[in-house]
């Protein structure tokens, strides 16, 4: 089983920490590279990380990779619930994943302009949700919607995307997943 990814990609990351302890080679590859290009995008047409090659196929996009890997490790699939809390986790890192290729474009995205007004308003809106749910214990367990917050609030504070200090749950539930299993060894800060 080999993982492509790129390790400060908050998607790559999740699956690294829900395969802990499992077997499989990590293939660590330059996205913004022409060597990494071609790597991801003859693995992946979609040219996004991570992808998943096992058993003579390729399984693209993190949320179905983790489909695909817990009916093969015979985990319970995720409730509706737990579902509806990956989709504002994804859309919360889709707007910021979108607001870090702009400003790297040298684009200012504080501008009054309604993309920019939208993403800022989406991510806002989506962190103050989240922060409510740690508050009410939705992500005592970890498990992977608790995976994927972490990797998104944790990818958020290494590219200085936001200023989580208004959310006390969220900054006690990144300090408490920090003693979580291999979260240390995917810290993207090691990959620079």
């Amino acid at each position: 089983m080999k993982l492509i990814g790129f390790p400060a990609s908050p998607f790559a990351r999740r699956i690294r920490l829900f395969l802990n302890k499992r077997d499989y080679e990590f293939l660590n590859i330059n996205i913004f590279s022409k060597e990494g290009r071609k790597v991801l995008t003859d693995n992946n047409p979609a040219q996004k990380v991570p992808a998943l090659v096992d058993e003579g196929q390729t399984i693209y996009d993190s949320r179905v990779i983790y489909r695909y890997l817990a009916k093969k490790f015979e985990y319970d699939e995720l409730s509706w619930s737990q579902e509806n809390l990956l989709t504002l986790i994804d859309a919360a890192n889709d707007s910021f994943v979108s607001l870090l290729l702009l400003k790297r474009s040298e684009i200012d995205t504080s501008e009054d302009k309604l993309f920019f007004n939208l993403q800022r308003e989406r991510v806002l809106t989506l962190l103050d949700v989240l922060n409510k749910e740690v508050k009410n214990g939705t992500f005592n367990e970890w498990h992977y919607p608790s995976i994927c917050l972490y990797c998104l609030l944790d990818w958020i504070e290494y590219r200085e995307l936001a200023d989580l200090q208004p959310y006390q749950y969220l900054i006690s539930f990144i300090e408490e997943s920090k003693k979580q299993d291999c979260v240390n060894e995917t810290d993207p800060r090691l990959a620079e």
